[in-house]
C-alpha cells in the first residue's frame, strides 16, 4: 500500500521527477519526461507495478530533509544497532536520466534491503532483466531500457530483483539507476561523488539568487525550488504536479492528470518567479507561453504537454486500482478541448505583469494580442467550463467574465506595444460593456455569485480584488469575502465552491483547496487585516510536510493532504502571499499617519487602477 500523500519527498532533473516515500521506497518515476509512462507506479497501485526499495530490515526512527539550498534529499533511519542515511538525487544536466541513492553507514550495524521492480507502461509491463557483470543488470521491454549499477550482490525472485545487505559504520554503498533508449548500449558509469557535488553546487547556486527572505524565507526557497524541480528545462514549460490521479477526495472518482502545463497558472507563476529575483525563468516562461499558443486564436487551449504538445487525450488505466481505491487513473486530460473564458486575461495579465517586471516583450507579442482580443470580443458572452474544469453543463461564470474583462482592460491601458488611440478605446469600452454586465447578472444579495443562474459563491471570486475588478473596500467584494467566510470555509481553510450544488457534474465531497486559502490571505492584506492575513498564513504554512512540500488540498477533518503533488500552484501562492505579507509588514512599521493603511501589495497588477 502507498504511503500518505504527505509521507512523500520529490527529488527531480528538470526533465522529470521521482516520488520517495519515508521508507524509501519510489513508487512513482517516470523515465526522460514528466508526462511519459511510468515505470514505477505503485503510487496508484501496488508493489506488483512497480517501485524500489531501499530501506532497514527491521523498524526505524526516521527523520529526513533536503540539503540546505538543495533538492538532494537526505533520509536518516536509526535502528537499535545503529544508524544509517541514504541519499536521493538525481543529476542535472545528465545525458540521461537517472536516480542515484547512496547508503552511507553512520554508526553501528545495519541490516537492509533493497527491491527493485519495474514495470513500463504505467506499472503493467514486465522487462527481461540481463545481469551484464557482477555489478550491473540491464532491464529492457519494448523501447524503455534501466541500467542498474550497484556493488550489492541482487537476486532474482517473483520478477523482482533482490537483497538483503548490511551496513558498518564507515561504509559507502552506491545504486544508480539510468535509463536510456533501449535500442542503444547501456550508458557508461557515472562518476558519482563529481555528480553529487555538481548537482548540489547547481541547487546552492540557483536557491542563492533568491531576494525573498525573512521568517519564512527558507520555506519560500524551497518552494521556489520546487517550482524549478517541475519545469522542463529544454524547453521552459512548468507542469502543474508531478503525479496524476491522486484524488481530492479518498475513494472518489476526482482523480486527474496533473503533468501538464496551464496557462491559468502562467501569471501566478510569472509574479512568483519576478518576485523573488528570478527573471530568467520569468522569462523563459513568458517565452514557453507564447510558442505554445501560437497559431490561430480560436485553437488556444488551456493546457499543453512540456514541449507545447497539443493533444493530450484522456483515457483510463484499468489495471491500476487508483490510490487508495480511488479509481479511475487518468492519462491525460479532456480538460484540455474545453473553453475557458478566464485564459485569454491571463493572458494579458502576464504581458502586463512582464512589462512592468522589466522583460523583453517576446517576438509577435503585440499580434498575437491583436488577433485573440478579437476572437475573446466575439466569444466572451458565451457560457463557458470555468476557472475549476467541471464536467457539467457550461455557465456564466462570474470569474470567467471578469478575466475576459482583464484581458481588455489591460490591453486598453498598455503603455507598451503599436496600438492606436482607437483600438485602445475600442478595448476599454468592450471592458467597460464586460464590468457592467457581471455587476447586473453576478451580483444577488449584495454579494458577486459562482455564476449568473446561482446566488452561490465561489472562491474563485477572491481573485475580483486581486486583479483590480473592483476596489477592496467596494461593499459587494466584501459581501463577498463574507459569504465565503461563512459559507465556504472547512475548519478555517477554504473549499473552491459547494461540491453538492451539482454544477460540475461529479459526486461531491472534496478537500480544502489550498491555493484558494492562500487568496484569502492576499484578500484580507487589500483590506487591511493583516493580523487574519498573518493568521491565515501561519496556519496554511504548518501543512507543509517535514520537507516543505504541499499538495493540491488538504482534508481539515481527517488531517492529510489530498490531490496531485508536489502542487505547483499551491508553492506558487505560498511565495507570492509571503511577498505581499512581507511588503505589508514593512508598510505598517514605515508608514506615516494619515497614509492608507496596507498597500495593495497582493494586487497582480500594481500599476491597474480601479474603475
Amino acid at each position: 500500500m502507498a504511503g500518505k500523500i504527505e509521507d512523500y519527498a520529490m527529488i527531480g532533473d528538470l526533465r522529470t521527477g521521482c516520488l520517495i516515500e519515508r521508507g524509501g521506497s519510489i513508487d512513482w518515476f517516470c523515465p526522460s519526461r514528466f508526462d511519459r509512462p511510468a515505470c514505477f507506479a505503485s503510487l496508484l497501485g501496488s508493489t506488483d507495478n512497480g517501485r524500489w526499495l531501499i530501506g532497514p530490515r527491521g523498524a526505524a526512527r526516521t527523520t529526513r530533509r533536503y540539503h540546505p539550498g538543495s533538492m538532494v534529499l537526505e533520509t536518516t533511519h536509526e535502528t537499535d544497532d545503529g544508524t544509517v542515511r541514504v541519499i536521493d538525487f538525481m543529476p542535472i544536466h545528465s545525458e540521461h536520466t537517472s536516480i542515484v541513492r547512496l547508503v552511507k553507514g553512520l554508526s553501528g550495524t545495519v541490516r537492509m534491503h533493497t527491491e527493485l521492480a519495474v514495470r513500463f507502461d504505467y506499472g503493467i509491463s514486465v522487462p527481461w532483466v540481463n545481469r551484464v557483470d557482477a555489478q550491473t543488470l540491464v532491464i529492457v521491454a519494448g523501447p524503455d531500457q534501466l541500467t542498474l549499477r550497484t556493488p550489492v550482490a541482487l537476486k532474482g525472485k517473483d520478477m523482482r530483483s533482490r537483497a538483503d545487505f548490511t551496513v558498518h559504520e564507515g561504509d559507502f554503498i552506491p545504486f544508480v539507476l539510468t535509463h536510456s533508449p533501449s535500442h542503444l548500449p547501456p550508458p557508461a558509469p557515472i562518476d558519482i561523488m563529481e555528480t553529487l557535488t555538481t548537482t548540489q553546487g547547481y541547487w546552492r547556486e540557483w536557491s542563492s539568487r533568491c531576494t525573498l527572505d525573512g521568517k519564512h524565507g527558507d520555506l519560500v526557497r524551497r518552494s521556489l525550488m520546487t517550482l524549478k524541480a517541475l519545469s522542463f528545462q529544454p524547453t521552459g514549460g512548468i507542469v502543474a504536479a508531478l503525479t496524476t490521479s491522486l484524488p481530492e477526495l479518498i475513494g472518489g472518482p476526482r482523480n486527474w492528470d496533473y503533468r501538464y502545463c496551464w496557462l491559468r497558472d502562467a501569471t501566478f507563476t510569472l509574479l512568483a518567479f519576478l518576485n523573488a529575483g528570478y527573471r530568467d525563468e520569468a522569462d523563459r516562461w513568458q517565452k514557453w507561453l507564447l510558442r505554445a499558443i501560437a497559431g490561430s486564436p480560436g485553437q488556444i487551449q488551456i493546457m499543453y504537454g512540456v514541449a507545447g504538445e497539443r493533444r493530450l487525450e484522456e483515457w483510463t488505466v484499468s489495471w491500476l486500482k487508483g490510490y487508495e481505491d480511488s479509481a479511475p487513473v487518468r492519462i491525460g486530460n479532456a480538460a484540455a478541448g474545453q473553453l475557458q473564458l478566464d485564459i485569454y486575461g491571463e493572458l494579458a495579465d502576464v504581458f502586463a505583469q512582464a512589462s512592468l517586471g522589466g522583460l523583453a516583450a517576446p517576438q509577435r507579442r503585440d499580434e498575437l494580442q491583436l488577433v485573440y482580443l478579437a476572437h475573446l470580443e466575439k466569444i466572451w458572452s458565451k457560457p463557458d467550463e470555468g476557472i475549476w474544469e467541471i464536467r457539467g453543463e457550461p455557465q456564466h461564470f462570474v470569474h470567467s467574465k471578469a478575466m475576459a474583462w482583464v484581458a481588455f482592460d489591460r490591453a486598453s491601458r498598455s503603455e507598451t506595444g503599436n496600438y492606436t488611440k482607437a483600438q485602445r478605446n475600442h478595448w476599454r469600452k468592450i471592458a467597460d460593456e464586460i464590468h457592467a454586465d457581471i455587476c447586473e447578472h453576478g451580483v444577488k444579495n449584495g454579494h458577486f455569485t459562482q455564476h449568473y443562474a446561482t446566488d452561490e459563491v465561489d472562491a474563485s471570486l477572491l481573485q475580483l480584488a486581486l486583479v483590480g475588478f473592483l476596489p477592496p473596500d467596494d461593499p459587494r467584494i466584501e459581501r463577498t469575502i463574507t459569504r465565503i467566510e461563512e459559507t465556504l470555509m472547512s475548519n478555517g481553510f477554504v473549499l473552491r465552491y459547494r461540491t453538492d450544488s451539482g454544477v460540475d457534474g461529479l459526486p461531491k465531497g472534496e478537500g480544502a483547496f489550498l491555493a484558494c486559502s492562500f487568496w484569502l490571505v492576499d484578500n484580507y492584506l487589500l483590506l487591511g487585516r493583516l493580523k487574519d492575513g498573518e493568521k491565515l498564513f501561519e496556519r496554511l504554512v504548518s501543512l507543509t510536510n517535514d520537507v516543505g512540500l504541499l499538495a493540491e488540498e488538504y482534508d481539515p477533518r481527517a488531517k492529510r493532504m489530498l490531490g496531485n503533488f508536489p502542487q505547483a500552484f499551491s508553492h506558487v501562492a505560498l511565495v507570492n502571499s509571503a511577498y505581499a505579507l512581507m511588503v505589508a509588514r514593512e508598510h505598517r512599521q514605515t508608514r506615516a499617519p494619515g497614509t492608507e493603511q496596507l498597500p495593495r501589495a497582493a494586487k497582480r497588477v500594481a500599476a491597474v487602477v480601479n474603475p
